[in-house]
């Protein structure tokens, strides 16, 4: 007795399609699992036992063989329990096996036959439905699966016992219905108006957020830095399908996924700066994702910039200028997607007060010397804007008229939606002709500073930010300047 069904291997958030064989033999009982199995696969065995002794049911005196092809193909995961269980309650004729070619199966046992929720669902859905197939996942993982598509035909089931009833014809499984978008609830991050003073920072977080900038701020503890980092999520333009998407698909591999099964807002990472390299990048056993790929699409936000180890540091490098950050492990090799905002901010010497009067440390100035340095140079050539956030005066912070009211964040964001659809009628880039008086603004500067070529471009980008939101159909030499005083007026680098 012979079947044959399908099922997935995860390599970061692509997917790999899987046959699983059962073959029922005669022969001594056991039970083999082959094909390279993780030791959670290789447990599956006792899990299917339990759960087919909960339910009544007893597997043959005979030898069962799990082949889970190609074999070549490392797997791990508990997914791999309710393929291989219907692939044998298939090989037992317990219902008509042509039904399972219909369909992507994975889904974790429990052992009293339920069938428990298992990381991944929606890449297995989006695969599934590229190739014109349904998908048999858990009932705790319906929601998710449900925004492959409507045209995706899913069965979620809670059990074994209700699985095997709607192949028999004995009961039907209800399809799952997409939840609406509008009922996710949006994280509160605050508003901008809550910022008192700052009138720069908030200037150049309103550019940050049309060209998706790297920002850097510096200025002692209390200024307001942490604060409006997490007040740029209500001014990003909001995800896309496809950024909901993928985002999703990591999340849903990390197994933190809300309840709704979609991320539909912005992911906003904020790790201590205790956090590891691991933990920052991604890897251990299974080379799950880091706060570098949770943060796709979104904001990754590290307070205390130079207290992060410096392997941390220096690990982000590369996906700032790839977009992907690739796991290494001896036993395979895992790329994630990782388009990241990076936000950070720091103090400007280790005691915090460095140019602030009559509150300096006596080892000024060299204790700020000491303290930026840890942060390297081709790490800091890698923001866009690195801003001086000086303390914020008394006058700033009492109660004020009304009509000196400051922005919200729903009046930036309309500005920055504005800027971005502008740009799209008008495709202007740093690539463009710039005019003679302009081109000479960024010679002179780029050669009184000796920038880098990163540098260079990654000033034409701000300015370009810049052009987009005055409705300028050319980078202008006004717009330069302001790019140059958001890159470089710090007066501690």
């Amino acid at each position: 007795m012979l079947s044959k069904l399908s099922t997935v291997a995860f390599n970061g958030i692509e997917t790999k399609d899987v046959s699983v064989e059962v073959q029922i033999a005669s022969g001594l009982p056991n039970f083999v699992i082959v094909g390279l199995p993780d030791k959670s696969i290789a447990e599956s065995k006792e899990r299917i036992r339990a759960s087919f002794s909960h339910v009544g049911l007893t597997l043959p005196p005979r030898r069962i063989i799990v082949n889970l092809a190609p074999s070549d193909l490392q797997k791990e995961g508990a997914h791999y329990d309710l393929p291989i269980a219907l692939g044998i309650l298939a090989a037992l004729d317990a219902f008509d096996k042509s039904q399972l070619q219909e369909y992507v199966i994975l889904g974790g046992l429990s052992l009293d036959a339920l069938i428990a929720p298992v990381v991944g669902i929606l890449a297995a859905a989006l695969m599934a439905s590229s190739t014109d197939r349904g998908l048999i996942c858990p009932a705790a993982n319906c929601n998710e699966a449900s925004w492959a598509g409507n045209h995706l035909h899913v069965l979620a089931a809670p059990d074994l016992v209700s699985l095997v009833a709607h192949f028999k014809g004995e009961t039907q499984l209800a399809s799952p219905v997409t939840p609406s978008i509008k009922a996710i609830a949006t994280p509160n991050y605050g508003d901008m108006q809550d910022v008192r003073g700052q009138s720069l920072l908030k200037r150049a977080f309103e550019i940050a957020a049309v060209g998706h900038h790297n920002v850097l701020m510096i200025g002692p503890p209390g200024a307001g830095k942490s604060m409006i980092s997490q007040r740029l999520m209500g001014i990003l333009p909001p995800l896309s399908p496809s950024e909901a998407i993928e985002t999703t698909m990591i999340y849903s591999l990390a197994g933190m996924l809300p309840d709704e099964g979609l991320m539909a807002q912005r992911p906003f990472r904020a790790p201590h700066h205790s956090a590891s390299l691991v933990a920052l990048i991604g890897g251990g056993i299974h080379a799950k994702p880091g706060e570098v790929s949770l943060a796709h699409n979104g904001v990754l936000f590290l307070d205390e910039l130079p207290e992060f180890s410096r392997a941390a540091l220096e690990s982000l490098r590369q996906p700032l200028e790839s977009n992907v950050i690739t796991v290494s492990r001896a036993n395979q090799h895992v790329t994630y997607p990782a388009k990241i905002q990076l936000v950070a901010a720091m103090n400007p010497c280790r005691c915090g007060y460095y140019g602030v009067t009559h509150k300096e440390c006596s080892r000024a100035p060299r204790c700020a010397s000491d303290y930026q340095s840890k942060i390297s140079g081709p790490l800091f050539d890698r923001f866009d804007l690195v801003i001086y956030v000086p303390q914020v005066p008394v006058d700033d912070l009492l109660p004020r008229s009304p009509k000196l009211a400051a922005d919200k964040s729903a009046d930036i964001q309309r500005r920055v939606l504005a800027a971005l659809e502008f740009r799209g009628q008008f495709p202007i880039n740093e690539d463009n002709q710039l005019r003679p008086e302009t081109q000479k603004c960024v010679r002179v500067f780029a050669e009184k500073r000796d920038l880098s070529a990163r540098s260079c471009t990654r000033l034409l980008k701000v300015a370009l930010s810049i052009a987009s939101l005055d409705r300028s159909e050319e980078i202008k030499e006004h717009h330069v300047e302001e790019a140059i005083h958001y890159r470089f007026n710090s007066p501690y680098m």
